[in-house]
């Protein structure tokens, strides 16, 4: 059993940047895939950003450009760069790995005033 735990999130205001942390209790190098996702109210949970163990990334089309995923193996911690907020990136955001088994994070909250 691995826990995921996400931290960094805040209030920042519009062209803003913060840094979400990924920490995981054992090695992420056993996990294909770990991704950045977000829910918003009243919205589906939707995917980021996501890094395969090859770290090969992929992003959503609203943050490509701003955003940045990265993985630490050495750390088992994966990061999630987020650099001019808007206020429509306002979410929960979750961290989850993917490999024999599936993990999800609790969430951290961002919110992006305007």
């Amino acid at each position: 059993q691995v826990q995921l735990a996400e931290s960094g999130g805040g209030l920042v205001q519009a062209g803003g940047s913060l840094r979400l942390s990924c920490a995981a209790s054992g090695s992420i190098t056993s996990f294909n895939y770990m991704g950045w996702y977000r829910q918003a109210p009243g919205k589906r949970r939707e995917l980021v950003a996501g890094t395969t163990n090859g770290g090969i990334t992929n992003y959503a089309g609203s943050v490509k450009g701003r955003f940045t995923i990265s993985r630490d193996n050495a750390k088992n911690t994966v990061y999630l760069q987020m650099n001019d907020l808007k206020p429509e990136d306002t979410a929960v955001y979750y961290c989850g790995a993917w490999g024999s088994v599936s993990y999800w994070g609790q969430g951290t909250q961002v919110t992006v005033s305007s």
